[in-house]
């Protein structure tokens, strides 16, 4: 399908060790291209009229209010389209595919949760009923701090997986479910995530995996669309966006934090990235974002 060829892999702000992450914003406009990640994410969005939403092989128009859940490594996205409102208030969630592993979702209690995860491989739009319900809940998770919002997630998602007049968005599911299924990638992901911030060579990395250099740029472009500079470039890019949100660090105290040897080149992969600069994109996030 030409949407799903013409999606990226995003490399999402959640660390290993992070849990959760929910961002929540006011915006004029949705730049973010269509794309697919591993982990869970419910969408929410007011004063959206006229967006045009994205799920695997279905794209429509929305309406003034919605909230969806997309499954691992489906292809999402928002388009602005025919939307002339300029504030846009959009709340998502992201969280880790094993989050709830399979004990926990075996448990008879948790029966609802993992029926509605399954069904989320196709992406789910919930009625406007329970989304007006939950709302206040949902606008108040930025807020909620530790085990609370563990907890206050579960229970929305309790909501959710009981809630009535459920529509199931794409008719296929994700083509990139085993996108990560592959013991080279999980070494190349992991060591890529702890040494991110020193100069990494293609040589040393194809070698760990015992593959020459030129194989091992093969691979990685088959698996993740990108070669291996650009990969490592995305993870750099996506704690340079977290930082730039969380921190006070100067730009070029983050791009030296992410691996830039200076703050130029730093400038330049950003905007590439990110279709912005690093100050442009600190000034024009004004909501909140909150990583557990």
């Amino acid at each position: 399908m030409a949407i799903t060829n013409n999606a990226h892999r995003e490399i999402t702000q959640l660390a290993p060790e992070d849990s959760f992450l929910v961002f929540d914003r006011i915006k004029s406009e949705f730049d973010f291209p269509i794309h697919f990640h591993p982990e869970y994410e419910l969408n929410f969005i007011h004063n959206g009229k006229g967006v045009r939403r994205v799920v695997g092989d279905s794209l429509q128009e929305i309406d003034d209010l919605e909230l969806v859940l997309v499954g691992p490594n489906l292809v999402h996205g928002w388009e602005l389209h025919q939307c002339k409102n300029t504030n846009i208030h959009e709340i998502t969630i992201q969280f880790h595919n094993d989050l709830f592993d399979d004990k926990l979702l075996s448990r008879r209690i948790f029966k609802p949760i993992k029926d509605m995860f399954n069904r989320s491989n196709h992406g789910i739009l919930f009625s406007k009923k329970i989304t007006k319900e939950l709302m206040p809940r949902i606008m108040k998770l930025s807020k909620i701090d530790s085990i609370d919002y563990f907890l206050e997630l579960i229970s929305i998602l309790q909501d959710l997986s009981n809630s009535r007049n459920q529509r199931l968005l794409s008719t296929y599911i994700s083509e990139n479910k085993n996108f990560e299924n592959s013991e080279k990638i999980k070494v190349i992901y992991e060591y890529v995530q702890e040494n991110f911030s020193k100069k990494i060579t293609l040589a040393e990395i194809s070698a760990m995996v015992n593959m020459s250099p030129v194989s091992f740029n093969r691979f990685i472009k088959k698996r993740t669309g990108k070669t291996f500079i650009d990969y490592i470039n995305d993870t750099r890019i996506s704690y340079a966006t977290r930082w730039l949100i969380e921190t006070d660090l100067s730009i070029g105290e983050i791009g030296f934090k992410c691996g830039f040897n200076n703050i130029a080149n730093f400038n330049r992969v950003f905007k590439k990235v990110k279709n912005c600069t690093p100050s442009d994109f600190r000034e024009e996030f004004k909501g909140i974002k909150r990583v557990l």
